[in-house]
């Protein structure tokens, strides 16, 4: 602290390239940051899944409908703790555009699924009150600007007949671990059953099914598929982990394409930054003579040149880590890709600014630690 109004003098001695240069280290820390939430965002359902959680789904695709008769049939396979089922609905708020996963499920069922789901109690039993109830998530609420009591109409999809739906929201979730899906919309699977088309009547869109102990998982998913071998609803069982990953994979290279892009561009930002530093350095050649001249040893001169590149990195790499974690929050893909900055991404851009303004400024200020007076006097 003792030198601190010495680095801060020299900063200010150049006020539009040390903004510059700070700006330069905000761009690139926040691309950094939006990068990081992507590939969370990409990975999240990856990292979240149960390890003892199973999804079965029609061996021919999502969108085949499976048997409610097949619950009770899955239930008394051993290693299967709980099952419990669902099938989107796909429902229609205001614009095409508004965008968010809803689920038709079995209320009790449900929550015991997913307990990593916390739903206040008195609300929990306004839902199941209420037929036309549903239950959001915190993320999903905070979008929309929806409260309990709010009444939200949907237009259904056309395999639902399109017409408009009504529901009341009774209650809002939240994950309790970093990276949960806040963004769903339940529906209880009584009021669709009674509105549905007749060939939705007995059947669901999948089933998800806890197992006794995650080492049971792979044995669990093959007794569930042979157990319906060769009938007319053959099944597909996967890890949630795997289901999740297999999602991910539909939506092709957007990921490696959004990320390899922005990475290129990134690391261009760090080395022009880390260039514009080292020239910045360069040019006080003669002051850092004088201070030598005056009796500052080698290692302050060399610590001096480290300090300013450092505050710098620090600045424009904080500033820029905070504006992508606000970015993400607002929710920018309107849940079409529910992004989070982790802390561990957090800290790897600040350890990356930090970095980079200590190798851009390594060789600077070796040199100046180096540096013969007399020579750099004599080019006054």
């Amino acid at each position: 602290m003792r030198y601190l109004p010495l680095l801060l003098a020299n900063l200010r001695r150049k006020k539009i390239r040390t903004s510059l240069t700070i700006g330069s280290f905000v761009v690139a820390l926040f691309l950094f940051g939006v990068l990081a939430a992507i590939r969370a965002g990409f990975n999240q359902g990856i990292e979240v899944a149960g390890a003892d959680r199973l999804v079965v789904i029609g061996k021919i695709s999502l969108m085949q409908l499976l048997p409610m008769t097949y619950q009770e049939k899955i239930a008394r396979i051993p290693g299967v703790r709980a099952v419990t089922h669902s099938t989107w609905f796909g429902g229609i708020y205001q614009e095409p555009t508004n965008f968010f996963p809803q689920f038709v499920i079995e209320p009790e069922q449900w929550r015991q699924m997913y307990p990593e789901f916390a739903v206040d109690p008195a609300e929990w039993k306004e839902f199941l009150a209420d037929r036309q109830g549903v239950v959001i998530g915190r993320s999903l609420a905070r979008r929309f600007g929806w409260k309990p009591g709010d009444r939200v109409p949907l237009k259904a999809p056309g395999y639902l007949g399109g017409g408009a739906w009504d529901f009341n929201v009774r209650a809002i979730y939240h994950g309790t671990r970093p990276g949960d899906d806040e963004t769903q919309f339940w529906i209880q699977h009584k009021y669709f059953f009674e509105k549905a088309p007749r060939y939705f009547q007995g059947n669901v869109g999948w089933y998800v099914v806890r197992v006794t102990s995650p080492d049971e998982a792979v044995r669990v998913a093959k007794a569930i598929d042979a157990e319906f071998a060769n009938s007319s609803g053959e099944t597909r069982t996967q890890t949630e982990s795997a289901f999740a990953a297999a999602f991910v994979k539909q939506m092709g290279n957007i990921e490696f394409l959004i990320l390899a892009i922005g990475s290129v561009v990134f690391f261009t930002l760090l080395l022009v930054t880390g260039n514009t530093m080292a020239i910045a350095v360069r040019e006080r050649t003669n002051e850092l003579a004088v201070l030598k001249a005056v009796g500052f040893p080698d290692g302050f001169v060399m610590a001096l040149v480290l300090a300013e590149s450092l505050l710098i990195a620090a600045v424009g790499g904080g500033l820029g880590l905070l504006l992508a974690r606000g970015l993400v929050a607002r929710d920018i893909t309107h849940g079409l890709l529910v992004m989070y900055l982790p802390g561990g991404a957090l800290l790897a851009g600040a350890v990356v600014a930090v970095a980079t303004g200590l190798v851009a400024a390594l060789l600077p200020a070796v040199s100046a630690m180096r540096l013969n007076v007399v020579d750099a006097l004599r080019r006054f």
